[in-house]
């Protein structure tokens, strides 16, 4: 059963690509489906599972997560987060509202709270 929704768009792609390793043009063994990898990954990231949860559609949880290993001995999600922080897309920023002046009175300045005997 094919994985039926990507989180990484065809334009975010086209930028990973080239970082990946197993590619059909590099020398000795290619890797499988890249992409379904790199979501593979990600499903671990948002779900917080362990890596024998993860769902078969992704393939055998052991490849997977020693793929995971080889590539991050040898660099390669540092370069696709370099390549991908050149262009932030910012259709997922977020405001922080937890960072708001606090009136005088709220703080125990002059006129605020009082220690009464």
């Amino acid at each position: 059963m094919p994985v039926e929704r990507y989180i990484v768009t065809d334009c975010q792609w086209a930028k990973i690509e080239p970082h990946c390793l197993g590619k059909k043009t590099d020398p000795g063994r290619t890797g499988g489906d890249a992409r379904l990898f790199l979501e593979a990954v990600f499903w671990i990231a948002r779900t917080g599972a362990q890596w024998r949860d993860l769902p078969e559609e992704f393939g055998k949880w052991n490849s997977v997560y020693r793929r995971f290993r080889d590539w991050g001995a040898a660099g390669v999600f540092e370069r696709i987060f370099k390549a991908l922080s050149d262009d932030p897309d910012m259709k997922m920023a977020m405001i922080d509202g937890t960072i708001v002046k606090v009136h005088r009175h709220g703080q125990g300045s002059k006129g605020g709270l009082k220690v009464k005997r």
